[in-house]
């Protein structure tokens, strides 16, 4: 009787550890090897969602426990500060998510563009920026449907065709998130243009910075902010793209130190079209050799 709970103790201890490798294979996966990887676009679009301002929205991404930020871009050891710089026009807002490297440096992580749309509608998106992610990535609340548009390896637009490519398609939703608090008083008439007012060692006194952790330790934080929110290849929110574009901030400090890790996601990176063939989804996938070019 020992003999048969012995065997099955070690069964079972086998397939836990077999089963902690698997997931940790799966991780380690997952990684990219960017500065990106150690942030959540989906963590921050849900910390804008529960924010009551831009303001409270820069302290919900700096706060440890929300687990959004696990960056070191200059790698002193530390997180990084991350600052929210708002920019508006009429009916139109960028907020750009910004990390001061240095005296002198600062590197926009991403950006947050927001649209009105209507009486008592709005837009908005979070693009990861390239230096950080490789490429442009676009984050939005998710409504469900499919892209209107797959992007080729050449940078061409349009959905593909070939024999047994059934053409219809849901056309992805946008959700109206006007009824956020921070959208709602970016549009009230009071609002004053938020533009964080922290710089490099210079910081809010309820701030403290803590040491970066591991990807297999970040990573199953950051999945858990990918519901409710979807990777998608359009830029929907045109106008706020136009603004917020010719005041992108990079550093050379992190493109240096992080230009073999980019390259190589360039290089390597697969890109996936889904297509129906006798009612069975089929994946084509095709090796990039250059970076295509990007929607503006």
């Amino acid at each position: 009787m020992k003999t048969v709970q012995l065997v099955l103790c070690i069964v079972m201890l086998s397939f836990v550890t077999i089963s902690q490798l698997n997931a940790q294979s799966s991780s380690e996966q997952d990684s990219t090897g960017l500065p990106g990887d150690n942030f959540s676009l989906q963590g921050a679009l849900m910390m804008f969602k529960k924010a009551s301002s831009p303001e409270e929205f820069e302290k919900l991404l700096n706060t440890q426990d929300n687990h959004v930020n696990n960056l070191d871009l200059n790698g002193d050891g530390d997180i990084d500060y991350i600052r929210v710089v708002g920019t508006m026009d009429k009916d139109v807002h960028a907020f750009a998510l910004q990390v001061p490297v240095s005296e002198t440096e600062n590197q926009d992580i991403a950006v947050i563009e927001l649209e009105k749309t209507g009486e008592a509608t709005a837009i908005l998106q979070i693009i990861g920026d390239e230096e950080i992610y490789g490429e442009q990535t676009i984050v939005e609340p998710d409504g469900g449907g499919e892209d209107d548009e797959d992007v080729d390896d050449n940078g061409g637009g349009g959905r593909p065709h070939y024999a047994g490519y059934d053409s219809y398609y849901a056309p992805r939703v946008a959700v109206n998130v006007w009824f956020w608090p921070s959208v709602r008083l970016v549009y009230a008439p009071t609002y004053r243009v938020w533009v964080s007012p922290w710089r490099w060692r210079v910081y809010p006194v309820w701030w403290h910075p803590w040491r970066p952790v591991a990807w297999r330790v970040f990573h199953p934080f950051r999945v858990r902010y990918h519901t409710g929110f979807a990777v998608v290849r359009t830029h929907r929110v045109v106008h706020a793209h136009r603004i917020y574009s010719p005041r992108r901030v990079t550093s050379v400090t992190v493109r240096t130190r992080h230009q073999a890790s980019v390259k190589n996601y360039r290089v390597s990176k697969t890109t996936t079209i889904k297509a129906k063939s006798g009612g069975t989804k089929v994946k084509a996938t095709k090796k990039m050799t250059r970076v295509g070019k990007k929607k503006r």
